[in-house]
């Protein structure tokens, strides 16, 4: 059980926060045709065995997600009949001013989209509770056991601790701190050093912004006892530091305002705040040039691909890492000389990139159809790869075979899967 958890702890650590894009949703006719691709790997898979190392799970991890982020690039740069012609009206959305606000166009690109200005007056934040600062080396809670409670506007909660004769304040601020994360409430705990070297207990909301019928996002209380009363005192985390607001911006000079710094406008564009507008300045959202437009998204599949490079190169050899440098840059390869002259270029660790100018002369010439056409395949030959390790990512760990199975002869096996989902890998192989 301890090796199942590790693996999915490193896959909740690593990528449970990632972004799921359009792609990450499939027709019931693709979800059946992974699954038969799943069942001919079960039919035609040796039995093997696998040596419990942690660089196997989180390499078998890391091809998965790596491909299945390059696989949706990939759709990304496809039109309706599969090409990459159209790539030239795929809009990507560009700020005046990228260190106050950036944007992503996420419509349809058929649809009619005009760009906007946009004045950052307040951005959202958190609510923060700071508690006192106290001696790390000393303990000013007598031991004992104490409790609180901490309220939302949906739930309520307590936490209970206990304080040893052992302790001192540093360790008793790490217990409170892991109490508060492992709770999983949305609500987040660390410690602050300030410049004496004393410590403090900041507990801080994930959510940002408030509504106007709500007085907090939480608040910590004492329990009914006097003990946890004075302690609660001693932390001094039941005291607002920063109240929760909302982030506030004008489009196109009219006002608005949101709970959070990230938000959609009309649905066709994702805008990200990061900063207050200087000066009452405004930035302008709008879509780059053509040309500007093809070179980033084949940045984008280029990122893509080195990702998945990387990741085989930063595993060490308890891995078949080159096997997956070998399968995936075979594609690059195979198309070196085109890809080559209309400014793809790989390295000798089998990374690609992009010659933007070379790539604009290729793409504007009378003969762009033949650069599209070579683009077009190359795209259709690394999809086709990189499915192979999407649908078994252990194809690329190094194990033992411990039994061939009978040709002609074979049926499906469900537990297969299972090898990579529940990272069910053998202690003593």
């Amino acid at each position: 059980m301890a090796v199942v958890d590790s693996a999915y702890q490193y896959y909740l650590s690593t990528y449970a926060n990632s972004t799921v894009s359009r792609y990450d949703t499939h027709k019931k006719s693709q979800l059946r045709d992974i699954y038969n691709q799943i069942v001919k790997i079960n039919k035609d898979s040796p039995l093997y065995k696998i040596k419990n190392t942690k660089d196997v799970t989180k390499y078998a991890i890391d091809i998965k997600e790596s491909a299945r982020q390059l696989q949706n690039v990939i759709s990304s740069l496809s039109d309706v009949n599969g090409g990459i012609e159209d790539v030239f009206s795929k809009r990507i959305a560009q700020s005046s001013d990228e260190d106050i606000v950036t944007a992503e166009y996420i419509g349809d690109d058929t649809e009619t989209a005009n760009g906007f200005e946009i004045q950052v007056e307040q951005l959202a934040s958190n609510q923060v509770n700071c508690g006192k600062y106290l001696n790390p080396e000393r303990l000013d809670i007598h031991p004992g056991a104490y409790s609180f409670d901490l309220n939302t506007n949906s739930n309520s909660y307590e936490f209970q601790y206990t304080v040893a004769d052992s302790d001192n304040n540093l360790s008793v601020l790490r217990k409170l701190t892991k109490l508060i994360h492992s709770a999983g409430i949305g609500i987040s705990a660390s410690i602050d050093t300030n410049e004496d070297g004393q410590i403090s207990l900041r507990v801080a909301s994930k959510q940002t912004g408030i509504s106007e019928t709500e007085s907090y996002l939480f608040e910590i209380l004492p329990s009914g006892d006097s003990a946890s009363r004075t302690a609660l005192q001693t932390l001094g985390i039941g005291d607002v530091h920063t109240e929760a607001r909302n982030s506030r911006f004008l489009l196109n000079g009219k006002e608005h305002s949101s709970y959070s710094n990230t938000f959609t406008v009309d649905n066709k564009f994702d805008i990200t705040l990061h900063a207050v507008s200087k000066d009452g300045e405004a930035a302008e959202i709008g879509f780059k040039a053509n040309v500007d437009a093809v070179a980033d998204n084949l940045q984008k599949l280029a990122d893509a691909y080195n990702h998945m490079i990387d990741i085989a190169h930063t595993h060490d050899d308890t891995s078949n890492s080159n096997k997956l440098v070998r399968d995936i840059s075979s594609v690059v390869r195979s198309y070196h000389n085109e890809l080559e002259s209309i400014g793809v270029n790989l390295d000798a660790d089998s990374h690609i990139s992009i010659d933007r100018s070379l790539l604009a002369d290729a793409v504007t010439a009378e003969d762009s159809k033949e650069s599209f056409d070579v683009l077009n395949q190359f795209k259709n030959a690394l999809c086709e790869k990189t499915s192979n390790a999407y649908i078994d990512p252990m194809n690329y760990v190094n194990k033992i075979v411990v039994a061939y199975k009978n040709p002609g002869h074979n049926f499906a096996s469900p537990y297969i899967t299972s090898i990579y989902s529940g990272m069910m890998l053998d202690r003593y192989c």
